[in-house]
């Protein structure tokens, strides 16, 4: 994993991305997943990262994360929504 890191910041630093550019984007991505092991629930993803819920909130807020969008993304499709390989789709309608 350190590898990956290493390169990681390697490329980042290569392109041009500042410091505040990358950490902004790596708080983004840690906090996305946290919330999403914890099922879009902010005061246990809050507990997990060591910080209030309000603070998570406001965190949130200011790296432009919506929980009700998180929230949805983990939701599975309806029944009817689940996709269908086309070559199934055209087998069906012949």
């Amino acid at each position: 994993m350190k590898r990956e890191l290493d390169n990681l910041v390697v490329q980042m630093y290569a392109s041009g991305i500042t410091y505040e550019e990358a950490v902004r984007e790596f708080r983004r991505r840690y906090i996305q997943e946290v919330m999403a092991r914890n099922k879009g629930n902010q005061c246990k993803a809050a507990r997990e990262l060591g910080v209030h819920r309000n603070t998570l909130s406001r965190v949130m807020t200011d790296l432009e994360l919506d929980p009700a969008q998180i929230k949805l993304g983990l939701k599975r499709p309806a029944r009817g929504e689940h996709s269908v390989l086309p070559s199934v789709q055209m087998v069906r309608s012949r």
